[in-house]
C-alpha cells in the first residue's frame, strides 16, 4: 500500500504492516521492526509508533486484519455459496495458511507474543474475529448456541493447523493440509452429533452427553 501524503494513523498502520511482518521474522515484533518499516516509507519512527500504541499486539492484530481483508476479497460469500460447507471452510482456512507461507518465523514469534499471559485475552479475541469472518463467508447465520460453538471450534482448527503449518517441512506442506482435512472432519462429525441431540424432543441438550458420544460413539 502506497503512503498517502498525510495519512491518518489508521491508514499508517495498514501501510506499515507488510514491512513490519517481514522485519518481525528477524527482529521480532517490536521497536526495531517498526523502525525498519518506518524507514522504508520515509516516516519518522516516533510518528510510526503512534499508529501502534499497544505495541507488538497492535502490530500482530493489524497483520491479522490484513489477512482477513485479503480473504474476504479473494473468497467472497457468493463465490463459496455453491460449495458444500466443509469445502467452504477448508478453502477459507487454506487461504489463510497460504497467506503466511514464507513468513513462518514471523508467525512463530507472533505466537510467542500472543501466548504471554498479559496478551491471552486479546489473542482469543483475534482468533474469534477471524473465525467469525470465515463462518460469515461460509454463509453461517446462526445467532443461537450454534453461533458460539461453531466459532470456537473453527478458531481451534485454525490455531492448531497454523501451529503445524509453521513447522511443516513436507513437500507443498502436504502434512498440514492433511491435518486440516482431519480436523474439519472431526468438526463435521461434532456438528452432526450435536444436531441429532438437539433434534431430540424428549431430552434436553447436554454438552457432557454430546462429548461422551463423540469420545465413545454408539456401536
Amino acid at each position: 500500500m502506497a503512503a498517502a501524503a498525510d495519512p491518518t494513523l489508521d491508514e499508517l498502520r495498514l501501510i506499515l504492516a507488510p514491512q513490519i511482518v517481514d522485519a518481525a521474522a528477524f527482529d521480532g515484533w517490536g521497536k526495531v521492526a517498526l523502525e525498519n518499516a518506518a524507514e522504508a516509507h520515509g516516516i519518522a519512527p516516533e510518528v510510526a509508533a503512534l499508529a501502534y500504541p499497544g505495541g507488538a499486539m497492535d502490530m500482530i492484530a493489524t497483520w491479522f486484519e490484513c489477512v482477513d481483508a485479503a480473504m474476504i476479497k479473494a473468497l467472497p460469500a457468493d463465490m463459496l455459496a455453491a460449495l458444500p460447507v466443509r469445502e467452504r471452510i477448508r478453502r477459507l482456512v487454506a487461504f489463510r495458511l497460504e497467506a503466511v507461507r514464507g513468513k513462518e518465523e514471523a508467525v512463530r514469534r507472533a505466537q510467542a507474543v500472543m501466548a504471554m499471559p498479559q496478551n491471552a485475552a486479546r489473542a482469543l479475541r483475534l482468533g474469534w474475529r477471524s473465525a467469525d469472518a470465515m463462518w460469515r463467508l461460509a454463509g453461517d447465520t446462526a445467532s443461537d448456541f450454534n453461533h458460539y460453538t461453531k466459532r470456537a471450534l473453527l478458531g481451534g482448527i485454525y490455531a492448531t493447523t497454523l501451529a503445524v503449518w509453521v513447522n511443516d517441512k513436507s513437500p507443498g506442506k502436504a502434512a498440514s493440509h492433511a491435518f486440516l482435512e482431519r480436523r474439519i472432519g472431526d468438526v463435521m462429525r461434532f456438528e452432526k452429533a450435536k444436531a441429532r441431540l438437539l433434534s431430540s424432543r424428549d431430552r434436553r441438550f447436554s454438552m457432557a452427553r454430546l462429548l461422551g458420544r463423540l469420545r465413545y460413539p454408539a456401536r
